[in-house]
């Protein structure tokens, strides 16, 4: 969870507009994993909706976005992603995003994995979504998790062309 409130954090710093769903598991996780709250997390987006709110903005190709980061991403979303099951409005939004070719950015957050899992993953790449798992990185030279935890934040905005100034680039 900490890669999605960590997501939220550095866009609040950048010319972004952020719009939130989190799932129900999402929000029992959230208490499992951080000291947060449901709405402190809230309150760190622009907008925020209920995750059985299909009429939301975002559920439709003609509400303009960037794309999409879904941190971190469960292998059932990624599944129904993967095979345009559209249950809630984080599988809904991200079949938007992909239907209308913008970026879709999943954190899957699963290990080890099978081939299900590897297949679904496959599926979304040949789509156009990028699988990018948080794994670390270490030639940076960590020194505490949160330098782990901001340099993946920062290359997952990348991708995005965003700049958190937050990625020690390799020279």
């Amino acid at each position: 969870m900490i890669y999605g409130v960590r997501l939220l954090q550095a866009l609040k710093k950048l010319p972004v507009e952020s719009h939130l769903v989190m799932t129900r598991t999402a929000e029992v996780t959230l208490g499992h994993e951080t000291a947060m709250k449901v709405a402190e997390v809230r309150r760190l987006a622009h907008a925020t909706y209920r995750v059985d709110d299909l009429a939301a903005a975002i559920s439709s190709g003609s509400f303009r976005t960037i794309g999409m980061i879904v941190a971190p991403c469960s292998m059932r979303s990624l599944g129904e992603i993967a095979n345009g099951i559209t249950s809630n409005l984080l599988t809904r939004a991200a079949d938007v995003v992909l239907k209308e070719r913008r970026r879709l950015v999943l954190l899957a957050r699963e290990t080890p994995l099978h081939s299900i899992h590897l297949r679904n993953m496959l599926a979304l790449s040949e789509m156009g979504a990028i699988i990018a798992p948080p794994v670390p990185a270490f030639y940076h030279k960590p020194e505490t998790l949160d330098d782990i935890v901001d340099h993946t934040v920062g290359r997952v905005l990348d991708l995005f062309d965003l700049d958190t100034g937050t990625v020690k680039r390799w020279s």
